[in-house]
């Protein structure tokens, strides 16, 4: 089906301050032919088009989508431990299962990242004392993926059956971030001392970069109950999605240093000394986890919501969401950047929450196109 959207708007619509023209409202795209997509690496905003294609099926709770630079995909699987490879033939085989995992309520395997050499793979994952990062050497033998034997970056991270966060990713900067939730200890995220309730920043080693805000600290935000996405736009600013409790989710642009307020405040209204989200939904509407950012648009995979999000981030600072596919996929748990410019995103409906359907899980393709013209 084409994306059927629904719409959450803080402020005046963005689309005509983003594209400088008359705006259409976001949806299918006009052209039904697609031939007004344009050139991919294009930062004006897009919107979903046409009807979605099914890429790859039963995938066993899939959590984190890491594009290769060859064209290829690694998928990692949180219960099962597994890491998968697609390959640019869209053929699914297993390259590895990660030591020492063990799964446990929403922790298990979870973010995947490549290093910017592209030689060693990253993987965030519940062990069973804690949550850890490991890296592993990606191995290829002609056209044969494997991983290699797993290091410890970092390790000690307290943990829990909720809130473990798991989300890593390299920057635009060469170092690793990463998302860490409060592990259930709400006292943690407002807490310097503790790396629970952050988003962490560190050299490939797991070494605190001198520049961090905080002297010989991974801290590089605080104040977070469970974030789940992390995303760069073409200036290199960072932006995270982040769970709420029981009243607002978030879109927060990241700030070095910033304090985003819990367990002291949920979403906007926090004052002085607290940001506050560019972006809040009711929890019922997000459950936001993964988060990529593609020819200008970010995208936030919704579990509870069961949709993708489209967000707009004007150059006044402000943004508007809209959402797609509600209930057409179930559980959404990460987006990434697809072949050719497209969106990809994963459904998360095995992951014991969900209502699988006979294909759970799936990896899901659909267009993008240009969402004015002018």
């Amino acid at each position: 089906m084409a994306g059927t959207r629904t719409s959450i708007v803080f402020g005046t619509v963005l689309l005509a301050l983003l594209a400088g023209c008359t705006p259409t409202p976001p949806g299918p795209d006009p052209d039904p032919d697609n031939s007004n997509q344009g050139d991919p690496a294009t930062s004006e905003p897009v919107t979903p088009v046409g009807d979605g294609s099914i890429v790859a099926t039963d995938l066993d709770a899939p959590w984190s989508i890491l594009p290769l630079p060859d064209g290829a995909t690694l998928i990692s699987e949180r219960d099962t431990a597994v890491v998968r490879e697609l390959t640019a033939e869209g053929d699914l085989r297993e390259i590895g299962i990660v030591a020492g995992v063990q799964p446990d309520g929403e922790g298990g395997l979870l973010g995947l990242a490549l290093d910017p050499a592209g030689e060693n793979v990253y993987a965030y994952f519940t062990a069973a004392s804690d949550n850890r990062i490991v890296r592993m050497p990606l191995i290829r033998s002609g056209d044969s993926l494997s991983l290699g034997i797993e290091e410890v970056v970092l390790d000690g991270l307290p943990k829990a059956r909720t809130h473990n966060g798991g989300r890593i990713a390299f920057g635009p900067d060469g170092m690793l971030y990463a998302t860490v939730g409060d592990a259930r200890e709400t006292t943690r995220a407002q807490d310097i001392d503790s790396l629970n309730g952050k988003i962490l920043r560190m050299t490939p080693d797991g070494a605190a970069p001198d520049d961090n805000p905080f002297a010989g600290s991974l801290v590089y935000s605080y104040g977070h109950r469970n974030p789940q996405g992390i995303a760069w736009d073409d200036s290199g600013q960072l932006y995270a999605a982040e769970f709420g409790q029981d009243t607002w989710d978030e879109f927060n642009r990241i700030e070095a240093g910033g304090n985003y307020g819990w367990p002291e405040v949920e979403g906007e209204g926090g004052g002085e000394g607290f940001v506050d989200p560019l972006v809040q939904w009711p929890t019922d509407d997000a459950s936001p986890s993964g988060l990529t950012y593609v020819r200008g648009t970010f995208f936030l995979a919704a579990l509870g919501g069961k949709q993708v999000y489209a967000i707009y981030v004007g150059d006044d600072g402000t943004a508007d969401a809209v959402g797609w596919f509600p209930g057409e996929y179930g559980r959404i748990r990460d987006v990434a950047p697809g072949p050719d410019g497209t969106l990809w995103f994963i459904t998360n409906n095995t992951d014991g929450r969900g209502d699988p359907g006979p294909d759970d899980d799936r990896l899901v393709q659909y267009s993008l196109g240009g969402m004015v013209e002018g």
